[in-house]
């Protein structure tokens, strides 16, 4: 282990003795850089020609599990991936070696045991279908045979142990595609010899541990495509488990993976087609939907269980009961609305979904079941307008009472808590409500399009009758629901020919605005008609004053500013009216400096859209009354040369920053002036870099702002490559950074803007001058935390530049030694916060972006990417808890085989992160 990194492997010692060594400075050396060197070493000696001889000596039972574990791998290895290596008359005796090794870890370390599991496993499929055509029939009638060594209760925990991995390995196998296939038919065919087996352990008195690793078999084998006819005697097993608490989470498991396959109906289609007749291809169909119509009612016998759970708070139990029923409803929707004599089960199906979306309580703090079952509205809604038209006649009459009652639960649901209960809740819970919000208003406006114009009347008597009730008080809550309502709708759907919204616009101003949430959904909802005020404008005075108020709060900044720009850009022509009222009140706001620069920024170009509306005179008068304070200073220097200007402009502003260096709207015109003179004049404004660099730091140091960023990212673009330049563009570059890091500390969220500047600088300095990164207090790990807080921004463009930066960091691991380190210490981090947002915690129109970094972890820290992976996906419920192990397994192989082709890897990243949100396979995805 002391020897030189640069020395070939092939004169490295991979003896016993020295592995040893290096799993020990692994696990216990507390020195970073010595870990690193022994993973390292580590990894090469799995792969090494040593590996055989060394693999066999670390199982022994002398050893402690660490090293035992260490040699299981390194043989997995090697037959998962160097299996043309082996010479084919040695596969017998590998065959009986493994065996043996089971039998003796059967009463050991379970870590070991499994890890020896999934060497025979990838033997074992290897050999498959040729070689070893019985190979799971043997592997049940082994471990069956009485053994004086091993107890019973022991050898059947490591069958199942090697049954459940079996399916496991094949997903993630390194076959050749044609390979695949062959083994896939061949597994098939051998659940005959492992479903009995399963019967009989869960119909039998056996041990929960026993019962439990039976069900987790099951689930692992469902997922090979056997059909749901098939697993019937062991689903009616998997929902008697449900009433043992014990069992009760891997039951849940179990049925789910059985419901859900993805390829059961695609497998049954393949079958039918096959068939030789008409009769065989219907007894098919038949048995298929029989064993579909004796699911239902054992799901609906769960109820009780349900309504239980949900008296006694158990969230996990009504979790789980109504997994299963949502799998059932949104798998087979169509196929069980087809059973038309039937549809009265069906529909108790319906209702007790239903029941799970208005499970009492707020989410996701007393309650997080509700969000499981808003896929499957879309599912149903989907497969009943894709009948032909009488069809769906029929199935209306009977769906859209279902459907209304539905708006009614999601209003509820989406209702806040009280003020007082709200104020308690964390940020994490108020984001994560925020986020459900949203899904329940993508839901409402995909059930518009079944519902129509009667939603919105709908919509509108509710808001009618709680705006005019006097008989008693209406709670901000319900009002705010209603207008929510109304607001997703109108915001993604043609509104304009409804009769109902003059009504509405008439109601807004009676609606007692007592609190900032429901001040904020006003706005918006205003904003989301301005559409229908620009074909009515004679509506538009009853709702800008509102508008107009509402600019002077800075709680309502983003609301009424958005809703004003949309007014303006909608309506211009006839705005001229309000025009000197708008502009006197954008001002005021503007010079108390109430909105952040973004929000400035808006109002701005909402002014731009009004003046371009209105006569030359009056654009004159009004541009002059905004901008005045800004151009009287440069008035006298417009004739002069572009370089005596830029001098004069200098002194003046230096001048004008000794008074007003506190001010962030000052600050942010002078940046602006900088930022146009340094992209016109390029190299010839190289001598004011050193006062410009001085100053821009000066200014950062006293209000740091986004502008200054932009500004000293253009020097660092234009000016870091040139040596006479360096010095004061470097000390500019760790200035703003120190300051910051700083900002970080504090709590960066109030700063998107920054944030998102600071990320587009550091990019930009990785890829014009990367030895920034090399300067002796650039704390290039502060840097890189700082990195993974803001992927984890709510702001997309924050998002994307963070993203950005990552991708320009991670090539230079190997050049820069300071990044080379902090990645290799802090990888995991990144790879865990990207797998969240791909696991929806982000916009899935940021998914590309994610998809960079998994990309460039994957060309440039390989050998890092395939252990974080393992580790951060053997988290439970981890990025998502709609995922199943196998999935997740699968994700992970598809990653890592794609090092060249950023589409393909593209393309994995969005397939999964549907799965993750529950959406794969849906037409609302596929529109998206």
């Amino acid at each position: 282990m002391d020897r030189e990194r640069g020395e070939s492997e092939d004169n490295l010692d991979y003896s016993v003795a020295n592995v040893e060594k290096a799993l020990h400075q692994l696990y216990y050396d507390p020195n970073i850089d010595n870990k690193n060197l022994a993973q390292k070493w580590l990894m090469q000696a799995q792969v090494s020609p040593q590996a055989w001889q060394f693999s066999w000596a670390l199982l022994s039972p002398s050893k402690v599990p660490e090293i035992q574990y260490f040699g299981a791998s390194a043989l997995h290895i090697k037959i998962s991936r160097y299996w043309n290596d082996i010479p084919s008359d040695q596969y017998e005796t590998l065959k009986s070696q493994l065996f043996n090794q089971i039998a003796c870890f059967a009463s050991g370390s379970k870590i070991v045991l499994t890890r020896l599991c999934v060497a025979l496993a990838s033997l074992a499929l290897n050999m498959m279908p040729e070689i070893w055509p019985n190979a799971v029939g043997d592997m049940v009638k082994m471990f069956q045979t009485e053994s004086s060594d091993v107890d019973g209760k022991a050898r059947c925990m490591a069958l199942l142990e090697l049954l459940t991995v079996l399916p496991e390995e094949f997903q993630t196998s390194r076959l050749p595609q044609y390979r695949k296939g062959e083994v896939r038919n061949a597994l098939a065919q051998e659940s005959g010899a492992v479903f009995p087996l399963l019967q009989q352990l869960l119909q039998t008195d056996s041990p929960v541990f026993i019962s439990q690793k039976a069900l987790k078999c099951f689930s692992s084998w469902v997922q090979l495509d056997v059909p749901l006819l098939d697993c019937e005697c062991l689903m009616q097993a998997s929902f008697t488990s449900l009433q043992n608490a014990e069992l009760f989470d891997t039951a849940v498991e179990a049925l789910v993976n059985a419901i859900s396959q993805p390829d059961a109906q695609r497998f049954l289609a393949i079958l039918l087609n096959l068939a030789d007749s008409a009769a065989i291809r219907e007894m098919g169909e038949h048995r298929y939907v029989n064993t579909l119509l004796k699911l239902i009612p054992q799901v609906l016998q769960l109820q009780e269980q349900l309504r239980q759970a949900v008296q006694n708070g158990d969230m996990e139990t009504s979790h789980g009961i109504c997994r299963i029923a949502v799998a059932l409803g949104e798998n087979h929707s169509r196929a069980l609305l087809e059973q038309v004599e039937h549809w009265q089960t069906f529909l108790a199906l319906v209702n007790m979904i239903m029941f799970c979306t208005g499970i009492p309580g707020h989410y996701p703090v007393n309650e997080t079941t509700s969000s499981l079952t808003l896929t499957f509205w879309y599912t149903l809604q989907d497969d009943i307008m894709s009948f032909e038209a009488e069809k769906q006649v029929v199935y209306l009459q009977v769906y859209r009472p279902v459907y209304f009652q539905l708006v009614d639960v999601l209003l509820h649901k989406a209702q806040f808590p009280s003020d007082e209960e709200y104020s308690s809740w964390s940020s994490d819970e108020k984001e994560q409500f925020r986020i459900y919000r949203v899904d329940i208003s993508d839901t409402l406006m995909y059930v518009y399009e079944m519902l129509g114009a009667e939603l919105l009347s709908n919509l509108y008597d509710k808001l009618g009758r709680l705006l005019t009730n006097t008989e008693q008080s209406t709670s901000w809550q319900h009002i705010e629901a209603c207008l929510y309502g109304f607001q997703s709708i109108a915001e993604t759907n043609d509104v304009n020919y409804s009769d109902v919204i003059p009504g509405l616009i008439g109601l807004i101003p009676r609606i007692n605005i007592s609190n900032v949430q429901l001040a904020d959904t006003v706005m918006f909802t205003i904003g989301a008609l301005a559409e229908w005020l620009a074909d009515h404008p004679v509506m538009i005075n009853s709702v800008l004053p509102l508008v107009l108020h509402a600019l002077g709060n800075p709680e309502l900044s983003i609301s009424s500013v958005s809703t004003l720009k949309k007014i303006c850009r909608e309506c211009k022509y006839d705005l001229p009216p309000y025009a000197a009222n708008i502009v006197a009140v954008s001002q005021e706001v503007l010079m108390k400096q109430i909105h952040k620069t973004s929000q400035c920024m808006w109002l701005m170009q909402a002014l731009g859209f009004l003046l371009s509306a209105l006569q030359v005179e009056e654009i004159l008068r009004n541009l002059h009354s905004l901008i005045s304070p800004y151009i009287q200073q440069l008035e006298k220097l417009a004739d002069e040369p572009v370089v005596v200007v830029l001098q004069q402009v200098f002194q003046l502003i230096q001048k004008v920053l000794s008074k007003w260096l506190n001010d962030a709207q000052v600050v942010e015109a002078v940046c602006a002036i900088f930022e146009k003179s340094v992209k016109t004049l390029l190299d010839d404004f190289a001598p004011m870099i050193p006062q410009l660099s001085e100053m821009l730091g000066q200014m950062y140091s006293t209000i740091p702002q986004a502008s200054a960023l932009e500004l000293t990212r253009q020097l660092v673009h234009i000016f870091a490559n040139d040596p006479t330049h360096f010095v004061p563009v470097k000390a500019l570059f760790l200035l703003v950074t120190s300051v910051t890091l700083s900002i970080f500390q504090q709590g960066p969220r109030d700063h998107p803007d920054i944030v998102d500047s600071f990320m587009q600088l550091l990019a930009q300095a990785l890829k014009r001058k990367p030895d920034l990164f090399l300067a002796e207090n650039c704390d290039v790990k502060a840097l890189f935390q700082c990195g993974v807080i803001s992927l984890k921004f709510p702001e997309a463009p924050t998002v994307k530049a963070t993203c950005a930066f990552f991708t320009e960091l991670l090539p230079r691991c190997r050049e820069i030694q300071p990044i080379g380190l902090v990645v290799h210490e802090n990888g995991k981090l990144l790879l865990q916060a990207t797998l969240e947002a791909i696991g929806g915690q982000a916009p899935r129109s940021l998914m590309d972006h994610f998809a960079e970094i998994l990309f460039a972890l994957n060309k440039h820290c390989v050998s890092y990417l395939s252990i974080w992976l393992k580790e951060v996906m053997q988290q439970q419920n981890f990025p998502s808890s709609r995922l199943t192990q196998i999935q997740k397994e699968t994700f992970s192989q598809q990653i890592l085989r794609d090092r060249v082709n950023k589409r393909r890897v593209k393309d994995i990243v969005k397939e999964f992160t549907l799965l993750c949100r529950g959406l794969h396979g849906t037409e609302y995805a596929a529109e998206y």
